[in-house]
């Protein structure tokens, strides 16, 4: 089920629950919320970017896996070969 994150409208009309910002789990399906869940003032989606983490070696893997090659300096102008 995706997460989604909401905000208050109207800082001055809303509970600390939402006028910090909270994350709910709905489904696909499921309206967007219009209201606070604890004090009713209006709320709006906040849109925000995935998290996306990869780590180094992750991507070397990949990398090794897809058939590139990867080289590392050894001195000016030599590169030896890793994988």
């Amino acid at each position: 089920m995706p997460l989604y994150s909401y905000e208050a409208e109207d800082a001055k009309k809303s509970c600390e629950y939402c006028r910090n910002g909270f994350t709910i789990a709905q489904s696909l399906k499921d309206e967007k919320l219009a209201h606070c869940p604890q004090c009713g003032a209006p709320v709006a989606k906040v849109i925000k970017a995935p998290a996306l983490r990869h780590s180094q070696t992750d991507l070397h893997y990949r990398a090794k896996r897809a058939g590139f090659t990867a080289l590392k300096r050894v001195d000016k102008g030599t590169y030896e070969k890793m994988y």
